[in-house]
């Protein structure tokens, strides 16, 4: 039975993955420091395969001792998005980047076999031809500080000694939505219709812009993907995670909350330059890994509206809610 570590294992992606995991009888190990609460990891504590540690990825004693006898790492814990790394960014440059090399190097020490890493499509930043969709062999071009630390940690992954024992894969995830325990209302298609279910009015600034989206579970699917497949395919590999028919400008978004929630007010305010404007092809993953995602964004809309609308989240606004 694989062990596989799962830094920052309570966040928005993190607890979906280790349930995943845990349907599927692997044994984890959560290492992450609460900063958004643990609320999301508690009935887990009653599956004998799951274990918890609270610590800080930036604490090299702390990785040390969460690495005892894993066999695949999934280091998703960061400074994640744009807001919170502006706001912290030397922190974020210490956790995003620092502290994955760090990891690393303490996993190929500790003869760990499987490093994944999560990364971003907002690594590439602006499309050069917005009639063609990038792909993984496309030019990066970071303009986030959230963006250049995981470009930079990619970099660092990518070229290290062929022949070490723990392999790492960088998988490029598009923008998350959906449901998870550790929910984030701080997210596009999250938040837009959680403003129209609540008969707000929602304010879209630069509806023509592009991005593809990703539903959190199939997100966390692809994590189980990479692990279970062939290591010759995937160790120091790139691969963007998502459906090419799921790339989306904001106005195509609304317009899918709109066919559910009809009467919807909705304000438009012109932006004519966005630094991320991106379509993006997933053909790699789904041609080589043969990977298919199984929700799309209209799933995840009718998913928010109803939690929401009968208020099985009761204060969506609070907080808690997000990540800055």
């Amino acid at each position: 039975m694989k062990k596989v570590l799962v830094t920052g294992g309570a966040g928005y992606i993190g607890s979906v993955l280790v349930r995943q995991l845990l349907e599927r009888d692997y044994k984890v190990i959560v290492l992450d420091t609460l900063n958004y609460g643990g609320e999301s990891l508690v009935e887990l504590f009653n599956n004998s395969n799951f274990e918890f540690q609270k610590g800080d990825i930036l604490k090299t004693d702390n990785i040390k001792e969460a690495l005892i006898d894993i066999n695949v790492i999934v280091n998703l814990a960061a400074i994640v998005g744009d807001p919170a790394c502006s706001k912290e960014p030397e922190l974020a440059k210490e956790t995003n980047f620092i502290a994955t090399k760090n990891i690393y190097k303490i996993a190929e020490e500790f003869g760990v076999k499987q490093f994944i890493f999560a990364s971003t499509c907002s690594n590439y930043g602006k499309m050069l031809d917005p009639e063609q969709y990038v792909n993984e062999e496309s030019p990066l071009s970071p303009i986030s500080i959230y963006a250049e630390t995981k470009v930079a940690s990619e970099k660092f992954l990518l070229s290290q000694d062929k022949n070490n024992n723990c392999k790492p894969t960088c998988l490029r995830f598009s923008t998350v939505y959906g449901l998870s325990p550790r929910m984030r209302f701080d997210l596009t298609v999250n938040e837009f219709t959680k403003e129209l279910a609540l008969g707000r009015e929602l304010i879209v600034f630069g509806e023509q812009f592009w991005r593809p989206y990703c539903h959190v579970s199939d997100i966390a699917k692809s994590i189980i993907h990479v692990i279970e497949s062939d290591i010759n395919k995937v160790s120091f590999n790139v691969f963007n995670v998502g459906d090419t028919n799921e790339n989306y400008q904001k106005q195509m978004i609304v317009n899918e909350i709109i066919n559910q929630i009809p009467n919807s007010n909705i304000s438009y305010v012109k932006k004519n330059e966005d630094p991320r404007d991106y379509r993006v092809s997933f053909k790699k993953i789904q041609t080589e890994l043969n990977f298919r995602i199984t929700k799309t964004v209209k799933d995840g809309i009718n998913q928010i509206k109803n939690v929401v609308e009968n208020k099985i989240i009761k204060n969506p606004d609070n907080e808690k809610y997000k990540n800055i």
